[in-house]
């Protein structure tokens, strides 16, 4: 498979420049279908027909930055991360649904911060009934 190259490399050899590598790939080999963050947002019919902003929170995978993605820090492992190598960076987003939204919408969109790759993401509609 493709996107397996270099995995054994980088993670055992040169831990921190793994999203580097992963950019990498991503820009050659093309984005992978699994890695699209799917999430459903509940609105309301008000919501829905005038059109609301809406925030969201999406996580995103980086490096550790107490340990620099190795996972350890010189013989004991990073409390940080748990001898992972990776964190997760929560990153708040306004997202804006266009007034006479349907229900079942999808909203796709990328999420691209500095240092981290970027996040493909998928908002599903979803209108709330009346209560």
């Amino acid at each position: 498979m493709p996107h397996d190259c270099f995995a054994d490399e980088v993670a055992i050899d040169f831990p921190s420049v793994e999203l580097a590598v992963e950019r990498i790939r991503t820009a050659f080999l093309g984005a992978r279908v699994d890695d699209v963050l799917r999430a459903e947002l509940s609105v309301t019919l008000r919501e829905a027909r005038g059109g609301h902003v809406i925030p969201v929170d999406v996580p995103i995978s980086a490096l550790c930055q107490p340990c620099g993605g190795r996972g350890e820090t010189w013989a004991e492992p990073c409390l940080e991360c748990r001898g992972t190598g990776a964190s997760v960076v929560h990153h708040q987003l306004r997202v804006t649904l266009p007034p006479k939204v349907a229900d079942g919408t999808r909203l796709r969109f990328r999420v691209s911060l500095p240092d981290v790759p970027t996040v493909r993401v998928e908002l599903r509609v979803a209108i709330r009934s009346a209560a």
